[in-house]
């Protein structure tokens, strides 16, 4: 794993949920009695893989919300993605586990996310386990999300310039989702 790319992921990270507090913190509207609750989204989401041999990315995700207020969220997200190979390699799935925070910025529809978790490869014999990083930006009404996300797994192989394996993949991916509250 390279450090310096794991450094950019964090500071990435860093900088959505820092913009996102500064955000929250200019907020002149108190939000008082606010009743707490959890949410249940059931999602697709397809992307680009930038880096070879991957090419396509699929998966569906259930995503538990718990909202602290009406403007911040806790979300825990698990499913099933894979990264699509062309030729005869074999593809690579695996199952997503990410802890995140959601902070509406805009007219309590439009949000930031910052996801953070563990990649857990399940298919051809490949059993590695790879941090994920994933911020995220999106709008949101009371049963639709859709949202644009960048995903990095620090630790997936893939094929470098000069033919030699490498580690790191980065999908650019966008997610459509149905929610409702438990």
């Amino acid at each position: 794993m390279k450090i310096s790319t794991t450094i950019k992921m964090l500071l990435v990270l860093a900088m959505t949920l820092g913009s996102a507090t500064r955000t929250i913190a200019q907020e002149t509207t108190p939000t008082e009695n606010y009743d707490q609750k959890f949410k249940l989204g059931i999602g697709i989401s397809g992307g680009y893989v930038f880096q070879e041999p991957y090419k396509l990315a699929l998966g569906v995700d259930a995503r538990l919300q718990y909202d602290l207020s009406k403007r911040n969220s806790l979300t825990l997200t698990t499913g099933f993605s894979n990264l699509f190979v062309s030729g005869d390699d074999n593809d690579l799935g695996f199952i997503p586990v990410k802890a995140g925070f959601k902070a509406f910025i805009w007219n309590d529809q439009f949000y930031v996310m910052g996801e953070v978790g563990a990649a857990i490869a399940v298919t051809n014999d490949y059993d590695k386990t790879s941090l994920l990083i994933a911020p995220s930006i999106g709008y949101a009404t009371k049963y639709i999300d859709i949202s644009l996300r960048y995903e990095h797994y620090t630790d997936f192989p893939k094929l470098n310039n000069n033919g030699t394996v490498g580690k790191g993949i980065g999908q650019l991916g966008v997610r459509l989702a149905y929610g409702f509250e438990l």
